[in-house]
């Protein structure tokens, strides 16, 4: 338990720590690097090029720090980045390493303001969050490995089929190499994918949401190739899973984790909203839940046109052979041959004002997954609508949601 005055000081150097939170995050990587080049495999260094890791631990340093007094308020977010630890196969020695050198870069970069007392203070704070997350992966752990097909850490998979679903999306089907079953899992749930990239000499970890229903022998995930631009090179691993991963070929596994996921057993509507490659959990969501045929889904999704909808046919399929599907598809640069009522519904963005009568629906529950500011625009449209938050869940795989 953390004392009253460790708390006092810990708020009370917040608003230093924010001030100077990138620059100190950025001395902690290097510091970490340089000292454990070996951890450059468990991170993702193409966010760690482009800022986002640093801009993003920062704002977790500071938000633990302003809540100091009332941690239950970091429940939910403890959860996911459990979760998302115990996918990428964090470890409790991890977090002795990480927090020496977190204090280290505080120290270095305040200098003389770092005082004793504060550093004190900043390593129990740290040490009060690092058990409380190692007691939450532990269980994590422990349930996954308990049931039938589950294990922990990293576990070769074969990839049995691949299948392009779009211009910019291809389907892989991995089943694991020693014919045993696989766990099963919650749909919107994601994998851990780890493989070695030639071009940056170390293994790296990617986070892929399960694209269909559990079915104790296989996983697929529906990959988007990221291409490059003058912002941001094109993605390490997608590009090399799109180019070079072959039928036959393994790779390493982790087990199914993520708090993004329906409850199956529940009778309530749900409305499905995505964009681009953000549909690929809502499948598994969607050919799940329509299995229960009072369950009333709506799926609402934008895409660019035709070339870069992914499973639109399985789609459709599924709104003419289910009753309680109704799917709604949104091309804001559709195709000259893309043809309104057949390919898509209606030109332009998701505009859900316009969609009040399809999706305020009693007791429903709204799920959204796409790119970030697709996500803001999306949950502000819902709050316009009287939704409630806890209605509300989404999906994030890189930056918070709402961080600016």
């Amino acid at each position: 338990m953390l004392t009253q005055r460790t708390k006092d000081i810990v708020k009370a150097t917040a608003s230093v720590l924010a001030q100077h939170g990138y620059t100190i995050i950025q001395r902690f990587y290097s510091r970490l690097f340089e000292a454990q080049p070996a951890l450059k495999n468990v991170f993702n260094m193409a966010h760690q090029d482009q800022g986002q890791q640093q801009q993003a631990l920062a704002r977790a340093v500071y938000a633990y720090a302003e809540n100091i007094e009332n941690p239950s308020s970091l429940a939910s977010v403890l959860n996911n980045i459990a979760h998302k630890h115990a996918s990428l196969d964090v470890r409790p020695e991890h977090y002795p390493i990480v927090g020496e050198h977190l204090l280290g870069a505080i120290k270095e970069v305040l200098g003389d303001a770092a005082t004793d007392d504060i550093i004190a203070a900043w390593a129990q704070a740290y040490g009060n969050l690092a058990d409380a997350l190692m007691g939450m992966e532990a269980q994590l752990r422990e349930k996954s490995a308990s049931q039938l097909g589950g294990w922990n850490g990293w576990r070769t998979f074969v990839v049995r089929d691949k299948q392009p679903e779009s211009s910019v999306i291809t389907s892989f089907v991995l089943e694991p190499a020693d014919g045993q079953p696989v766990i099963n899992f919650e749909p919107g749930q994601y994998v851990s994918i780890a493989v070695d990239v030639p071009t940056l000499q170390l293994q790296q970890i990617r986070q892929y949401s399960l694209s269909d229903m559990p079915n104790g022998h296989s996983y697929r995930i529906s990959i988007k190739r990221e291409e490059g631009d003058g912002a941001r090179p094109a993605g390490y691993v997608s590009s090399l899973l799109h180019e070079d991963l072959k039928v036959g070929d393994e790779v390493k596994v982790a087990a199914p984790y993520g708090t993004f996921h329906i409850d199956v057993n529940a009778k309530t509507p749900i409305v499905l909203i995505s964009g681009g490659v953000g549909l690929t959990p809502m499948v598994s969501m969607l050919k799940r839940a329509i299995q229960n045929p009072d369950r009333q889904v709506i799926f609402v999704h934008g895409a660019r046109n035709s070339a870069v909808h992914a499973m639109r046919d399985r789609l459709r399929q599924a709104a003419a052979t289910y009753p309680n599907f109704t799917a709604v598809i949104y091309y804001d640069s559709p195709l000259p041959g893309d043809v309104p009522g057949k390919d898509y519904d209606r030109p332009g963005f998701i505009n859900l004002s316009d969609l009040r009568d399809k999706v305020l629906l009693p007791a429903a529950d709204y799920y959204i997954c796409g790119p970030i500011p697709f996500m803001r625009a999306q949950h502000d449209a819902l709050k316009a609508l009287d939704i409630r938050e806890s209605k509300i869940h989404y999906e994030a795989f890189g930056p918070d949601l709402f961080a600016e």
